[in-house]
């Protein structure tokens, strides 16, 4: 039964719920690497890197940035807390470019005012969109 390899996804965002329907698998990064779940996972939470949100489903796969947050697992739902999230059309390509940029300068300066890992996250979200939007 086909019906039967869905579950509910909904993705909130503070500005927005960017997501709410039926997914039968979804690949996004954790803080432990990268995951691909599928309905009746093990429960779980875990913390959200930066990176490329893939949810897929019978008429194929959407692509979209997501940024910082938690999910939560469930054997049919599965609920996400970003910081943001962001379609392909939604993504200005040449600011994630530019600020690609703007983060590779900073994490290659020896400067002790500069935040490297404020730095890191910058450029992660900067990929993550430019990875998005590539695919949209």
């Amino acid at each position: 039964m086909a019906a039967d390899k869905y579950f509910e996804l909904e993705i909130v965002c503070p500005d927005r719920v960017f997501f709410q329907g039926e997914a039968s698998m979804i690949e996004l990064n954790t803080t432990e690497g990268q995951v691909g779940i599928y309905k009746r996972h093990i429960p779980m939470t875990m913390i959200l890197d930066p990176g490329l949100l893939i949810i897929k489903d019978d008429e194929g796969q959407r692509a979209a940035a997501l940024h910082e947050g938690f999910i939560e697992i469930l054997p049919d739902k599965i609920s996400i807390m970003a910081e943001a999230a962001e379609w392909p059309n939604e993504i200005d390509l040449n600011r994630a470019e530019e600020a690609k940029v703007r983060a590779e300068r900073r994490m290659q300066m020896h400067d002790s005012n500069i935040n490297l890992t404020r730095a890191e996250l910058a450029l992660h979200r900067a990929l993550a969109r430019i990875d998005a939007s590539r695919r949209g």
